[in-house]
C-alpha cells in the first residue's frame, strides 16, 4: 500500500507562505553530500549552513537507524525555503551491484506522491475547469447514485467514504486489482465504482488510495493528458525537478535505486507489480532529495499555486459536524503541530521504498528521509522527526516510552485475530506462525511485538495496541495508543 507509518490520525501533524522563491546559492558536490557553499540571498528567513558538529551528529543517527532497521540505502535532504542545506546520500542505492547512494539517487514516492496530484487538481480549480463542491459524479457519469453526493473535496481529504481498493483480498490472486494484472483506466474506474460505500461522504476520515486514484483519473479528464504527463507539464518541468517523473520498469532511467524487502533475516527485491498499479495518482513516482529542495521552494511562494489554493490545501479539513477531521488532514498533507511548532508532512511506501517529508514552516525547515526498505522495516518519518531535533532543540520529538518484549504463548494469538471497526479506521489482525501482525485498511501489514498476554507495541512507529477480552479470552474490542491518544476498535469479524 502506498502510505504507510503516516504520522496522521492512524500509526499526524499550517501555513505562512509569504515569501517568494528564492535562487538557489552556489552548492559544492563533496562525494555523496551536497552542502551550501554561500549565505543565502535573504538571511532573516533562511537558516545559515550547518555547523560540522551537526552533520556530524546527523552522519551518527542516521548511520545508527539504518543499521538497527537493516536499510540498505538511504538519502537525506535538509532545506530552509528551497535553499538545500544537506543533501546526502547512505549506504547503497543497489546492493547487488554494490552502487553507493548519492544525492542524484532516484528512490520511489510512494504516498508523497499525493501532494503533486492534490497541487493539480487546485490548478485546475484556480481555471474553473474543477470545483471543489463538484459532486465527482460529473466527472464520473456513470458512476452510481451512491457517488452523486461526494464532493472533489471530499476525495482529496479521505472523506469519501469510498472503500480502499488495495486491500489484500481485493489486490491479491483472485480479487478485482490483482497486482500482477495490466488494466486500462476505463476498467479500473468502472472496478472501482463497483465497490462498496464505507460511510456517508464527510462523516467519517479514513485514509483511503482509492481516492488519489480516482483523482488522477478526473485530471485526465479534464485536461485530456494524462496525470503523470500534466504534473510533468505544470510542475516538475516548471520547478526544474528534472529527475522527477513517472516509475517505469522499461525506460532506462539513471540513477535509479532499487527497492528491497526484509523476510526474516534475509533481504529480497521487492514484489513485482503490472506498470497499471505503477501509474496511478495515489503514489508512483520517481525523485530524488535535490528534486525535492525544489518542490520545497515552490511552496513558499506563488510560483505554482495562488496563496488562497496553498492555504486550502494546508487547513484540516472539516467535518460534517464541523469538527476537524481524526487523520488532521488538508489536502494530500497532514497538517498539525509538533511541540507547538507548526508542521505539515507525509509519509510513504511502496514497493520496497519508504519515505517521509516534514516541514516545519514557522522554522523554515523542512527534512526529508528517502529510503530503499519496506515499511515492515524502515522509518523515515521517526527519521525525519529526529534529524530535525538534532538541527533545532525545539524540535525533538518527545522521547519515547521503552517497550520491552516478552515471551508470551502464541496459542493466546487466536483470541485476537479478526477485523475491528472505529469511526475512524478499520484494521485487521492476523496471526503467523509464532507472530502477531495489525494492519490498516490501505496500509501494510505490521507486526505487533508482545510486551503482555493483552499489551503489545509496533517498532515501526510509537504506537502501542490493547486488546480487551472476555472471560473466553477472546477480544472484544482493541485499543490503539499513539500520539497522547487512545482509538477504540470494536471487532466485528
Amino acid at each position: 500500500m502506498r502510505i504507510e507509518t503516516i504520522d496522521v490520525g492512524v500509526f499526524g501533524v499550517s501555513p505562512d507562505w509569504k515569501a517568494t522563491l528564492r535562487c538557489m546559492a552556489g552548492i559544492l558536490l563533496f562525494g555523496g553530500l551536497l552542502l551550501l557553499n554561500a549565505a543565502p540571498t535573504n538571511a532573516q528567513s533562511s537558516l545559515p549552513a550547518l555547523t560540522p558538529d551537526k552533520i556530524s551528529k546527523i552522519d551518527g543517527y542516521v548511520a545508527a537507524e539504518m543499521a538497527s532497521e537493516r536499510i540498505p540505502g538511504a538519502a537525506v535532504g535538509i532545506y530552509s525555503r528551497g535553499q538545500i542545506l544537506m543533501a546526502k546520500g547512505y549506504g547503497l542505492a543497489d546492493v547487488e551491484l554494490n552502487v553507493p547512494v548519492k544525492p542524484e539517487t532516484i528512490f520511489q514516492s510512494g504516498s508523497v506522491g499525493k501532494q503533486f496530484a492534490s497541487a493539480a487538481v487546485m490548478m485546475l480549480v484556480e481555471e474553473g475547469k474543477i470545483a471543489l463542491d463538484d459532486s465527482i459524479t460529473k466527472y464520473f457519469p456513470n458512476a452510481p447514485e451512491t457517488w452523486k453526493p461526494i464532493l472533489v473535496k471530499n476525495l482529496l481529504s479521505h472523506t469519501s467514504g469510498l472503500s480502499e481498493y488495495e486491500t489484500p483480498e481485493r489486490s491479491g490472486v483472485k480479487g478485482p486489482f490483482y497486482l500482477r494484472l495490466d488494466f486500462t483506466e476505463d476498467e479500473l474506474l468502472e472496478k472501482t465504482e463497483a465497490l462498496p460505500i464505507e460511510a456517508p461522504p464527510g462523516e467519517k476520515w479514513a485514509y483511503r488510495n482509492t481516492n488519489y486514484m480516482l483523482l488522477g483519473i478526473m485530471i485526465h479528464k479534464v485536461t485530456g493528458k494524462f496525470y503523470a504527463d500534466f504534473l510533468a507539464e505544470r510542475i516538475f518541468r516548471p520547478l526544474g525537478m528534472t529527475s522527477t517523473r513517472l516509475i517505469s520498469d522499461t525506460d532506462i532511467i539513471p540513477n535509479r535505486s532499487s527497492g528491497y524487502e526484509l523476510h526474516g533475516d534475509k533481504l529480497q527485491n521487492q514484489e513485482w507489480v503490472s506498470p497499471t498499479f505503477n501509474s496511478t495518482a495515489d503514489g508512483t513516482l520517481y525523485f530524488n532529495v535535490i528534486d525535492l529542495a525544489k518542490w520545497d521552494g515552490a511552496l513558499y511562494g506563488t510560483t505554482l499555486l495562488k496563496q488562497s489554493s496553498l492555504d486550502r490545501i494546508w487547513t484540516v479539513y472539516l467535518m460534517n459536524d464541523g469538527q476537524p477531521n481524526s487523520g488532521h488532514y488538508g489536502f494530500g498533507w497532514a497538517v498539525g503541530h509538533l511541540n507547538g511548532h507548526k508542521i505539515m508532512e507525509h509519509s510513504g511506501a511502496w514497493q520496497g521504498f519508504t519515505c517521509a517529508i516534514s516541514r516545519y514552516v514557522d522554522d523554515n525547515l523542512t527534512v526529508v528521509v528517502l529510503t530503499n526498505l519496506d515499511a515492515d522495516h524502515a522509518r523515515p518519518n521517526e527519521m525525519v522527526h529526529q534529524i530535525a531535533g538534532l538541527i533545532n532543540p525545539a524540535l525533538m520529538p518527545p522521547p519515547h516510552k521503552e517497550h520491552k518484549e516478552v515471551a508470551v504463548d502464541p496459542t493466546i494469538f487466536d483470541g485476537y485475530t479478526g477485523k475491528y471497526q472505529s469511526p475512524a479506521f478499520a484494521l485487521t489482525i492476523t496471526r503467523e506462525g509464532d507472530h502477531l501482525f495489525i494492519q490498516l485498511t490501505g496500509q501494510p501489514k505490521v507486526q505487533l511485538f508482545p510486551e503482555g498476554d493483552r499489551e503489545y507495541f509496533l517498532k515501526v512507529v510509537d504506537a502501542q495496541v490493547s486488546f480487551i477480552t472476555g472471560s473466553d479470552g477472546k477480544a472484544t474490542e482493541l485499543v490503539l495508543h499513539q500520539a497522547g491518544r487512545e482509538l477504540h476498535a470494536k471487532r466485528v469479524e
